[in-house]
This record gives structure tokens, C-alpha cells and sequence, in this order.
């Protein structure tokens, strides 16, 4: 029977060991090229940070919007949470005494023995004053079913105040779980927004973040103030020119998202604030500002009204006249005087 042998491998001659390492060294540097350029982040020149920067402070500045408006329900409902819980322990303690009392009289009635009526009538050394408590004792025990009725009554008021208590804890969690997606979203659009700037070298970063024309408008406060000069376009309300007054005031305070004054805003914590000094009260979002008073078009503007930019109403300026507005831009810019048709212009409202 022959014997079964392996094959004995070839050894690789000189040139195909040769040509085997080329391939080799080829591949592995094919595939280093590859992944150098999956990784590679491609490098924007200024003008394309500045369309990338300024789409992203939109993005945030909707999403911003979105996190006012949430925190604006879920402080009602922390609120309303408080009112209900407090409202639960003042009915607790009049349930408590009540409970209280209804435990006092018990304890009486069984030291007395609960004897029958008739009997003591009849065992009494004065049966016409034993009547007279008899009387008195219906009465009294008219009112002691009475209290009984109360602390049932009471009883069923606490379990309701709780359960509309429980339905409101669960509309703030569900509110806060919402707030803190949507402060992720924010600060993520942010933060992405300040990775771009940073790539940029000063001088750069300085054309990319301060628009021209705004800083022809926001050079001088002055020359803003002379819209309400006379002979200028002027307020036609003594609580828009407080608020336009106001927002004057406030040139030169950083833009935080979320924050409504008295040192920082966003842009519609400051046309809220602004009306806040003034007397007024205008609800916390654009999207609920825009319709805070009576539309106006774009040549109706007076200083005092607000103006809204982008279609989903996401910014919002305080108009002081000759086509300029205040606003807090966006956090790479303070509070600031521009013209109204740097942005896409939405609609305006006059509150007053």
C-alpha cells in the first residue's frame, strides 16, 4: 500500500517574493489612503464657515425657542404642582382635628356605657331635666353624624387633590425629559458652530462673526437713538418708547440662550424683558410674541414693534425706526442695533 506524502510546498522564487511585498505594499498603502481620506475632515474656506456658522445659530436659536416655550409649561407646572400639594395638607390637618374630634366623642360615648334611652329615663331621680339632655344629646348627635359626613367629604376632596397632583408630576417629568433633549440639541448645534470658528485664524474669525452692515448699524448708539429724535420716526406708545428706551440700554449685554435679563438675554428674553419694564406683559417665545398684538406690514413699522425673521418665526427684534432694530443676535454677538433686512423678514406685531 504506498504511503500517502504531503505535497511539498514551493518555496516563493526571488522575483515572486519580490512582486508579493510590492502588492503588499501597495494594498496597505491603498487602504491607508482610504481611511486618511474617510477621516479627513475637509478644510471650509471663511465664506463657507460663515453660510455653516450662521445655519447653525438658526438651528439653535429654533431649537432655543422650543426650550423657552417647555420651560415656560413646565415651570406652570411646577407651580401648579407646588399649589396642589400645599392645598393637600391644610385639608389634611382640618381632616386631622376632625378625626380628632369624632375620636373624643367616641371615647365619651363608651365611657358612658351606651345605656338605652328608656332605661335612663326610667332610672333618672330627675326624669323632666333627664329629658332635657335627652333632647340636647339628638342634637348633639345630629351634628356628630355631621362631622362624620365632613371628614368623608374631606376624604374624598384629598384623594382627588392627590391624583390631580400625581397627573401634573407626570406632565413636569415628561416637560423636563423634553427639556433636556432639547438643551442637548442646543448646546450640540452650539458647540459644533464654536469647533468651526475655532479653525479660523482672528482675523477671520472676526469678518465671519460681525457682519458688515451690523456693524455700520451698531457703531454708534447715537446715531440709533435718532429715531426717536424729533422730527424722526417716534413711538406711538409711552410703553413702546419705554421698552425701545429699554432695549437701548441693554446694547452691549451677551447673548445666552435661554436667559431673560437683566444681564444677558436671547433674543426673546429681551423683547420680554423689555415690555416687562415697560408694564406689559408678553408671553415668553417668537412664536407666541408674533402674535401678542395687532400685525402690522413692513411700512407700518413704528419703534416698539416687534419684527419676526424666518419662517418658523424662530427671531425676533425690537424695531427703534429708519429700518434698524435691537436684538440679541446669537452668542457670538452682544445685544446690538441692525438693520431688519439682514434676515429673512417674517411679520411684525405692535403690542401697544
Amino acid at each position: 500500500m504506498a504511503a500517502h506524502r504531503k505535497p511539498r510546498q514551493r518555496s516563493l522564487s526571488g522575483n515572486t517574493a519580490r512582486t508579493a511585498a510590492t502588492l503588499a505594499l501597495a494594498g496597505a498603502a491603498t487602504a491607508t489612503g482610504f481611511e486618511g481620506t474617510g477621516h479627513a475632515e475637509p478644510q471650509l474656506t471663511p465664506a463657507q464657515v460663515k453660510t455653516k456658522v450662521d445655519q447653525l445659530y438658526q438651528e439653535a436659536e429654533a431649537a432655543t425657542e422650543k426650550y423657552d416655550g417647555t420651560k415656560e409649561k413646565a415651570d406652570t407646572a411646577q407651580r401648579r404642582v407646588k399649589a396642589l400639594q400645599d392645598e393637600t395638607a391644610r385639608k389634611q390637618e382640618k381632616l386631622n382635628s376632625a378625626r380628632d374630634a369624632l375620636g373624643l366623642a367616641a371615647a365619651a360615648q363608651y365611657r358612658d356605657g351606651g345605656i338605652d334611652p328608656a332605661w335612663q329615663v326610667a332610672l333618672s331621680s330627675d326624669p323632666d331635666r333627664y329629658l332635657d339632655n335627652a333632647a340636647f344629646a339628638e342634637r348633639a348627635g345630629a351634628a356628630q353624624a355631621g362631622a362624620v359626613a365632613r371628614v368623608r367629604r374631606q376624604l374624598r376632596e384629598i384623594e382627588q387633590l392627590r391624583g390631580a397632583a400625581h397627573v401634573e408630576l407626570a406632565s413636569l417629568r415628561s416637560q423636563q425629559a423634553e427639556l433636556k433633549q432639547q438643551k442637548t440639541t442646543v448646546t450640540g448645534k452650539l458647540d459644533e458652530a464654536r469647533r468651526l470658528l475655532d479653525r479660523l485664524s482672528p482675523q477671520q474669525r472676526a469678518a465671519v462673526t460681525a457682519d458688515g452692515a451690523s456693524s455700520r448699524a451698531s457703531r454708534s448708539a447715537t446715531e440709533g437713538r435718532a429715531a426717536l429724535a424729533p422730527g424722526g420716526a417716534t413711538a406711538s406708545d409711552s410703553r413702546a418708547a419705554a421698552a425701545v428706551a429699554y432695549a437701548y440700554s441693554k446694547l452691549g449685554s451677551p447673548y445666552i440662550w435661554g436667559a431673560t435679563g437683566p444681564n444677558a438675554f436671547d433674543c426673546s428674553g429681551l423683547a420680554q424683558a423689555a415690555y416687562r419694564s415697560a408694564g406689559v406683559s408678553i408671553p415668553r417665545t417668537t412664536y407666541a410674541q408674533i402674535n401678542a398684538g395687532r400685525r402690522v406690514s413692513r411700512s407700518e413699522l413704528q419703534p416698539g414693534d416687534l419684527v419676526f425673521f424666518y419662517s418658523g418665526i424662530s427671531h425676533v427684534g425690537i424695531y427703534i425706526g429708519n429700518g434698524q432694530m435691537i436684538h440679541a443676535p446669537n452668542p457670538s454677538a452682544p445685544v446690538r442695533i441692525a438693520p431688519i433686512d439682514e434676515m429673512p423678514f417674517a411679520g411684525a406685531t405692535r403690542v401697544v
